[in-house]
């Protein structure tokens, strides 16, 4: 079962590289783990209107939508995690006066993946 699971992440993720890519974004890490909880993906964007920050983005992938919306297994306990490893980041890597926010990932389908990014999908509390 846990097999099975890691190799939908992976899939997911290895779409959501993609996308990413392909919409400007500089994979900067993946799967970041730090202080107990892991980012799936760490990028930086650079936007003409507000320049450049970090994403710290979590990719949640499903075959089909009946079990809920994939976003809605980022619980506040989740939240919390992501908080927490990307601060670790920030820290290690001396960019804690960087702009960043947290995005959320949905993939869903087989045959045909959909994909909807949540920009700042929840704020650092």
């Amino acid at each position: 079962m846990e097999d099975r699971r890691k190799r939908a992440g992976d899939y997911g993720e290895t779409a959501a590289d993609g996308y990413l890519a392909a919409k400007g974004y500089e994979i900067l890490a993946r799967k970041y783990k730090a202080y107990g909880g892991e980012i799936d993906i760490v990028a930086r964007y650079v936007d003409a209107r507000y320049g450049e920050y970090i994403v710290f983005v979590e990719v949640k992938y499903r075959k089909s939508l009946a079990y809920g919306r994939p976003a809605d297994a980022v619980s506040q306990n989740k939240q919390r995690a992501l908080i927490k490893a990307a601060r670790g980041y920030l820290a290690r890597f001396g960019r804690g006066d960087e702009y960043c926010r947290f995005d959320v990932l949905e993939i869903f389908g087989k045959e045909q993946l959909h994909i909807n990014h949540i920009e700042n999908a929840f704020e650092e509390k």
